[in-house]
């Protein structure tokens, strides 16, 4: 599992069930977090900033980005690896997870699975480079867990088409170079809404990076708005409408989520068995104490049991498929055990653990994040709900 923790390894037996591959790219990816991001983590968490763009260019050269689609530039690897390599990078920050996430299995994903052969090779390559950053306009304002009602418009006007709108909390947003966006359209019925490929050099389209956050700080998020802006016909993305095209690459997204919660999760542990094992309290090491191993022994079970559910998920995903009821449940479950997991952590390390010298604070505040975007816990649960009694639950 690319731990640093020998016992944690013996104690949960996870290695047996991953394969030499997968194990040797999460000790890539963990090494390149050593070397370039942990180091750099707290200053960038600290001022509110983080090299995208930068970062991306170098996830490219790693396979990163989009590694698990087919073709264009992009790896073709299995579920459990991508879920895997979302694990190692949220163990570095939820943040940087984030970048990828969006890149690939939103903005990639939505023009691989619904974009016409243009699309695909205008766009596609580039992004698995890291030279080109995605985005993904769902979100807005007022319309977060109830996407069916969102505001934004595209009008057709002859062979183009005319956007107006506004989407809020997006990832990458002030520094993509193309967005996909959602909107409602005049086409009637339930698949009214389409989605659209827009560069972001259009007129009418503006980024503007929201500040003054307390989570996911070590990452770019910006409110889109779309004033006139006009584009071509063929912008829009030709084999989905309504709100399976969004809800389906949200699923694919919450599947890495998935995995890279219990990776932060794994950082606070390895983090509080470290501190406890280093720091003396009345003489003795703190790790000593019953209620310390109490806590530690917890949070241990919690990770393994988290990490058990991702890979029978990624086994799913891989094999005979999985639907979207389950991997709510993964979401649901791996999201607030791994909460629960920084809180406790936090504990052990007392007042050491509001310092960003240590990555335990950084990562239960943007857990707080992770929490809610891609689905609040309530929308997982009416989801799972439903999936057992049969009836909808959310109006």
């Amino acid at each position: 599992m690319a731990s640093r923790n020998s016992a944690l390894d013996a104690l949960s037996g996870l290695d047996s069930l991953i394969d030499a591959d997968d194990r040797d790219l999460m000790s890539m990816i963990r090494k390149f977090a050593d070397d370039h991001l942990r180091p750099n983590l707290p200053e960038w968490f600290d001022q509110g900033v983080v090299p995208a763009r930068d970062l991306a260019r170098e996830f490219g050269k790693l396979g990163l980005l989009g590694m698990h689609l087919e073709g264009y530039g992009c790896g073709g690897s299995s579920a459990t690896s991508y879920g895997l390599a979302c694990h190692e990078l949220e163990a570095a920050d939820s943040g940087i997870r984030s970048l990828v996430s969006v890149q690939g299995s939103l903005a990639m994903t939505a023009i691989h699975k619904f974009g016409s052969e243009e699309q695909k090779t205008e766009w596609l390559p580039r992004m698995a480079a890291g030279e080109a950053l995605g985005c993904f306009g769902l979100t807005e304002p007022d319309f977060g867990s109830d996407p069916g009602g969102m505001r934004t418009r595209a009008k057709r006007d002859g062979d183009d088409w005319v956007l107006n709108g506004t989407k809020m909390w997006i990832t990458n947003g002030s520094v993509a170079d193309v967005a996909v966006v959602w909107a409602q359209t005049d086409d009637g019925g339930r698949d009214r809404i389409r989605g659209f490929v827009v560069p972001t050099d259009s007129k009418g389209f503006e980024g503007r990076e929201i500040k003054q956050k307390m989570s996911l700080r070590a990452s770019v998020t910006a409110e889109l708005s779309f004033t006139d802006l006009r584009l071509p016909g063929d912008a829009v993305l030709p084999e989905v409408s309504g709100l399976r095209g969004p809800l389906s690459c949200l699923a694919e997204a919450r599947f890495g989520i998935v995995f890279g919660a219990m990776g932060a999760a794994r950082d606070c542990l390895e983090t509080a068995l470290a501190y406890a094992e280093s720091r003396r309290v009345f003489g003795e090491p703190l790790a000593g104490y019953q209620l310390t191993q109490a806590k530690l022994a917890d949070m241990a079970v919690e990770y393994v049991k988290g990490m058990l559910l991702a890979l029978h998920l990624g086994r799913l995903k891989d094999g005979p498929g999985v639907s979207n009821e389950q991997v709510s449940v993964g979401k649901l479950n791996n999201c607030r055990e791994a909460i629960a997991i920084a809180r406790e952590a936090r504990t052990i390390l007392a007042a050491n653990g509001i310092s960003l010298e240590y990555p335990v604070i950084r990562h239960e505040n943007n857990l707080e994040s992770v929490l809610t975007y891609e689905g609040t816990s309530e929308v997982h649960q009416l989801i799972i709900g439903q999936a057992l009694t049969g009836a909808n639950a959310f109006r």
